[in-house]
Formats: C-alpha cells, sequence, structure tokens
C-alpha cells in the first residue's frame, strides 16, 4: 500500500511525528502529501532556535496555531543584546538583518493567528513593545506570555497587558532589564489573576545614554562625599 493510499487524518498524524523541514522534504514529493503540508490542522505548534528558521519556507501560519515558541540562544544574541550605542556598523549590521526577520514574523502572526493562546519568546533583542502590544490586540485569545532576556521590552508591554491581555492567565518577563517594579506592580494591581513572575528584571541596570550615565555616576560620586 502506497502511502498516499491512506485517509487525510492517517497522513495528518503521520506529518504530526516530523520536525518542519522533513514535512517540507516529504511534501515535495507528490501532489497530495504537498497538500497534507498544507492543511492548518497540522500547525497548531510550532518552535523555531534561529533567526534563520523564521525565513525558511517549511512551515505554514494559520488561524489553528496554539502555541508558538521563537527562543534561541547563540553569540550573535549577545550582540543583540547589547546597548544600541554601544554597537559597531558590523554588529549593528547583523542585529537590523535580525530585527527585520523578527517583527516581519510577529506582523504575519498578528494577521493569520488569532487564536493563539501560547507565546514564548526568549533571547531575542530585537523584539519591542509595539510589536508585542499589537499582538496582544490580534490574539485576544492568549493565555500564557513568556518573555526572557527581551532587552527592548519596557513597562509599555506591562501596560498593554492591563488594557488589551483579558485572557491572559499567565505573565512572565525574566531577565528583561528595561522592566521596572513599579511596571510590575501597575499589573499586579489591575491583574490580580495574572500569574506574574519575573525573575530578575526589575533589579537589572537599565539601558541608558553614555549622557544618563555619566549624570548617574556624577550624582553618585557626590553622595559619596557626604
Amino acid at each position: 500500500m502506497h502511502i498516499t493510499q491512506l485517509n487525510w487524518e492517517c497522513l495528518l498524524h503521520l506529518f504530526s511525528f516530523l520536525d518542519k523541514s522533513s514535512r517540507k522534504s516529504l511534501a515535495q514529493t507528490c501532489h497530495k502529501l504537498l497538500e497534507v503540508f498544507q492543511d492548518p490542522l497540522l500547525w497548531s505548534v510550532l518552535h523555531f532556535h534561529s533567526p534563520v528558521e523564521l525565513k525558511k519556507n517549511n512551515f505554514l501560519l494559520g488561524p489553528a496555531l496554539r502555541y508558538l515558541s521563537i527562543c534561541w540562544h547563540s553569540s550573535r544574541v549577545k550582540v543583540c543584546n547589547i546597548e544600541d550605542w554601544m554597537k559597531n556598523t558590523f554588529q549593528k549590521d547583523i542585529c537590523r538583518t535580525h530585527e527585520n526577520v523578527v517583527n516581519y514574523f510577529l506582523i504575519q502572526v498578528c494577521n493569520r493567528c488569532p487564536n493563539l493562546l501560547f507565546l514564548s519568546i526568549s533571547g531575542c533583542g530585537h523584539v519591542t513593545d509595539d510589536y508585542l502590544l499589537l499582538l496582544l490586540k490580534s490574539c485576544p485569545n492568549l493565555k500564557t506570555l513568556k518573555l526572557e532576556n527581551c532587552v527592548r521590552i519596557t513597562d509599555r508591554t506591562l501596560e498593554a497587558v492591563t488594557l488589551y491581555g483579558g485572557s491572559l492567565q499567565t505573565l512572565h518577563v525574566d531577565f528583561c532589564r528595561n522592566i521596572t517594579r513599579a511596571g510590575l506592580e501597575t499589573v499586579q494591581e489591575k491583574c490580580p489573576s495574572v500569574m506574574l513572575k519575573a525573575e530578575r528584571s526589575a533589579d537589572m541596570i537599565p539601558d541608558n545614554q553614555p549622557g544618563g550615565k555619566l549624570m548617574l555616576e556624577k550624582a553618585a560620586r557626590k553622595l559619596a562625599l557626604h
């Protein structure tokens, strides 16, 4: 019996055991298997482990997507997490490429995946408040939002949670250095039912422009003298 003679449900089940690249390779063998690959029901869960994966044409974004994870850790991530004003030209080029890829992908998620329930973003220094605000608006059923080491996230995302995260049950903002204690307290006050976790975030040193850092250092020295 040839694989294409199996019924649709069996083919979907077989595809579900394959990773994204293997599904794509199998789909290229015949038209029927390509149709299975393009069935939205196959794509309820997606995991990505590098920026390059977001550009590959080996997955489908659609209303069936429920669980999305974008988590990567590499030497380039360390570059991305450096404050912008400290980066050299080469580092800025790397970050600009990553930023365009990530933001374009999140826009597609906002446009195509209104039923998203779970989102985890880790190690990505290019996700901004604007895109998370748009995502919270576009995915009203989102129940879990986990952010880790996302250095550009600020209290604006926390404010967006209080305004548009009506279905949210779990919020993690770990190692996000531009989150403040006041922002966390606002979430606790306005969304008491949300399970909030913020490991180290409010205790880390936030980003500052060089002039701002110099003023802080001068103020610290002045206090030390008195």
